[in-house]
């Protein structure tokens, strides 16, 4: 189809206002906000109990703990957010949480070490099996879906302030097979870019991470004769720098001309990224926008069997105004067994996350809100959960 010409970042500017103002008050010197790059915890003195948050609404504390958890650097806003406004209400609990990865995270849970793990990927059938020894009194690991959003492919190409890609082409680039930023195949998606010759500097993520398995789950699915690579958590290809976290993958992709790399939206606004356009074969190229990502995560389905509740996404999608590079950020914890020291408090933390309260504000952080009857489910599995 016929490109047009989009700007990457324009859609989003009313998102980025809001964005803005809640990061910097979540950034600000107050004694429950954590600073850049610690982990996001709190802590004081107050009895446990029902307790009411900052926006009003009653949230039930639960038992007072210190509760540990570590994993998604993709949900790093979104949990920041969560436990400031939580131990807002709660001040005898802490919540402990370490961006450190969704590898390093499922790593940390079915080693004992944390009451739950972040992970925007699903723990494999080993693992599952693994995790009977993590949990106590018969459990297993099972996954919440707490939010989704789209994996933004950020580029730094000075003069393209608007590029479409699609997904044989992203894959080429991605498999060092299109190494030139005037290559033709990019120059067909963008008739009326003036691209240059510039040498393209792919940048991946080190770490074990779910944002890159599920951009290669989307290659793989979307265009598995361009990307003859499985999907994984570690990078498969050959090539290309690293960076480990989203964060520092924004960072070198900010600072190196001709680069590109994919981050979660939050990470993409926050260093003020160019973003791609994704032709589906839809009618027009699609932005990597909450609304967009929120279209594509309507159709997810659960496939998880007894009660689990992971999701498989459509990457193929060609619903107009669907961005197919999304992902889900899930939380991970034994469906019986858990710690009875700190799961009173992890079961009432995650309870106000997945709750109306704690799902309202997302949008203006950079990920979108699951369907309702997903979160519905979530809600009814925490209930049971011992």
């Amino acid at each position: 189809m016929t490109a047009q010409r989009h700007r990457g970042l324009r859609p989003l500017a009313a998102g980025v206002a809001a964005l803005s103002g809640v990061l910097a008050l979540a950034s600000c010197g107050s004694d429950d906000s954590p600073a850049s790059g610690e982990s996001s915890s709190a802590s004081g003195p107050s009895a446990a109990g029902s307790r009411t948050a900052s926006s009003g609404g009653a949230v039930r504390c639960g038992k007072a703990a210190t509760v540990r958890a570590s994993g998604s650097t993709a949900q790093h806003n979104a949990m920041r957010f969560w436990i400031r406004n939580y131990q807002k209400a709660c001040k005898d609990t802490r919540i402990d949480y370490e961006d450190s990865g969704s590898g390093a995270g499922q790593a940390d849970f079915l080693a004992g070490r944390t009451a739950f793990a972040g992970s925007d990927s699903a723990l494999r059938p080993a693992q599952l099996a693994r995790s009977k020894k993590t949990c106590a009194d018969g459990g297993r690991a099972v996954h919440l879906p707490m939010l989704g959003g789209p994996i933004a492919i950020g580029y730094h190409l000075p003069g393209v302030d608007e590029l479409v890609l699609d997904a044989p082409t992203l894959a080429r680039i991605f498999d060092a097979k299109i190494t030139k930023w005037n290559d033709p195949a990019i120059a067909e998606l963008n008739p009326k870019a003036d691209l240059p010759a510039t040498p393209i500097k792919t940048v991946h993520r080190s770490d074990a991470s779910g944002t890159t398995d599920n951009l290669t789950a989307y290659l793989h699915a979307a265009t598995p004769d361009a990307w003859p690579h499985p999907h994984s958590q570690r990078w498969p290809a050959k090539g290309g720098a690293s960076a480990d976290g989203s964060s520092e993958l924004a960072a070198e992709v900010k600072k190196t001309r001709g680069a590109i790399g994919y981050v979660e939206l939050a990470s993409a606004i926050q260093r003020s990224l160019s973003t791609a356009a994704i032709d589906t074969g839809a009618s027009a190229p699609v932005h990597a926008t909450v609304v967009n990502a929120s279209k594509a995560l309507a159709g997810a389905k659960t496939t998880g069997s007894g009660g689990d509740l992971v999701l498989a996404l459509d990457h193929t999608t060609k619903a107009a105004g669907a961005y197919p590079i999304a992902m889900v950020t899930y939380e991970i914890v034994c469906d019986k067994g858990n710690k009875a020291a700190t799961w009173p408090a992890t079961k009432a933390f995650l309870t106000y996350s997945a709750g109306a309260e704690g799902q309202q504000d997302l949008s203006f952080q950079g990920y979108a809100t699951l369907p309702a009857k997903i979160m519905d489910r979530v809600r009814d599995k925490l209930s049971g959960i011992s």
